[in-house]
């Protein structure tokens, strides 16, 4: 045993196959165990609302203690709650090892576990998180979903805010016809002469690659084949992590079980695993083996997975980047996606950048607001917006002309911030992702 936090922190299992996972008695009772330190600590007060939430509701309560407030009102908490993890990677003093043993953001996960076990997940939300079939749907008829999704499209934004609870104002992906799966015929020629020739990689698409934006995929192919990656892209379904957000567990380990049955046999053959998204990274590299812990499977692909800023970085640092990269003219402003710093790998995607000679990158490391889908929604989008405007007030103040994040829909949300803060559209380039200006720099 070590004193207080002198250990590294780390994640216990969650035990959502337990009965005792879904009592909500016991729920309670660690719910106000958990509160009553945060309220005492309050360190975490400029991270997600749920904290600003709780502070507020017990400072107004009739003792000013948690003992006066009842349990009925920690549900906005709860809510409020994007899953960024945060709190536990970058601020809480009591995760285990500390004897406090708090885990918050895996706390709101169970409490969300029992409110979608007992179906008080609403039709249209659980319908939202099934991204992959969402895509499926709207690649087809890709032209028109998009126009219905624009904002300020007057005929179709108010009825998707009254029917699904879509923000009208909320800035929605776009979807592509052609899907990156459906590009996989690509063609870059492999650069038999670098150092890293002969290591190979499954690129694990990700939905909102897949269907959202080709690009990223397309340049992290030319970026790999540039320094001599082979290269196959797999997509069996989602992550899962829209399904974790709102608690349904099981749907998250069914879809794990999917894709590690797909990606076991490239991982056998030498492959590395390379997801384009951090949140994808961070459910395969660490939310799947704490819900199926001991499963030899699991950890074989868990292990094999990296980020892709991250696997450029070790292609960087082992091999040394092939051919010569062009400067990136403009400057840029590079936004830390949440997921990515919950990984705790670093700030990779700022070291990727940085190898570009002669180009001005900024760095940005805070929240953005967003929350994936959760910040879409008609009750959370104002508050998203206040959240990311420390983020949004920064990069107006830089005025490069390129915002990129790991997290693609961080960005949008950002670019939106900052306009919303100028009050007039920026003339920004259309890149979300770093890797797109690492394959620029490339001349392609």
């Amino acid at each position: 045993m070590s004193e207080g936090s002198i250990g590294a922190p780390f994640r216990h299992p969650l035990k959502w196959m337990d009965d005792d996972f879904y009592d909500k008695s016991d729920l309670d009772v660690e719910l106000r165990r958990v509160f009553d330190i945060c309220h005492g600590c309050r360190r975490c007060f400029n991270l997600c609302d749920s904290f600003p939430k709780l502070f507020d509701l017990i400072d107004d309560s009739a003792t000013g203690e948690l003992d006066s407030v009842v349990s009925a009102d920690f549900k906005p908490v709860i809510d409020a709650c994007t899953l960024c993890d945060m709190c536990f990677m970058t601020k809480c003093p009591y995760v285990p090892p500390h004897e406090f043993n708090l885990d918050f953001p895996h706390l709101m996960l169970r409490a969300r576990a029992i409110e979608s076990r007992e179906n008080k997940t609403s039709f249209a939300t659980k319908q939202l998180t099934k991204t992959d079939r969402n895509g499926k749907m709207a690649s087809h008829i890709a032209p028109l979903a998009n126009w219905a999704a624009k904002c300020g499209n007057a005929a179709t934004r108010p009825v998707l805010e009254k029917t699904i609870g879509l923000h009208r104002k909320a800035l929605l992906p776009k979807f592509h016809a052609k899907t990156f799966v459906k590009n996989a015929n690509y063609s870059g020629v492999l650069n038999k002469k670098s150092a890293a020739f002969g290591k190979k990689a499954i690129i694990y698409a990700t939905c909102f690659v897949n269907y959202n934006n080709p690009n990223i995929g397309l340049s992290a192919l030319n970026v790999l084949s540039k320094n001599g990656i082979e290269t196959e892209i797999v997509y069996p379904t989602c992550c899962g992590m829209p399904q974790l957000e709102h608690g349904d567990i099981e749907s998250v380990v069914k879809s794990a079980r999917k894709i590690t049955a797909e990606l076991k046999p490239w991982v056998e053959k030498g492959y590395d695993i390379i997801t384009l998204v951090p949140s994808c990274a961070l459910m395969m590299k660490f939310e799947w083996p704490l819900l199926i812990p001991g499963d030899n499977d699991i950890k074989l692909v868990s292990d094999a997975t990296r980020d892709l800023t991250e696997y450029i970085i070790e292609i960087s640092k082992n091999y040394g980047l092939a051919g010569d990269l062009n400067p990136i003219a403009g400057g840029v402003s590079l936004h830390i996606a949440c997921h990515a710093r919950a990984q705790n790998m670093g700030q990779k995607s700022a070291e990727m950048l940085k190898l570009i000679p002669d180009t001005d990158v900024q760095v940005i490391e805070r929240c953005s607001g967003h929350g994936g889908s959760w910040g879409f929604m008609q009750h959370n989008f104002e508050t998203a917006m206040k959240v990311g405007k420390p983020a949004s007030r920064k990069i107006s103040e830089e005025k490069n002309k390129h915002i990129v994040s790991e997290c693609p829909l961080a960005r949008d949300h950002l670019v939106q911030g900052v306009e919303e803060i100028l009050g007039n559209e920026r003339d920004f380039s259309a890149y979300q992702h770093p890797i797109e200006l690492l394959s620029l720099a490339y001349g392609n």
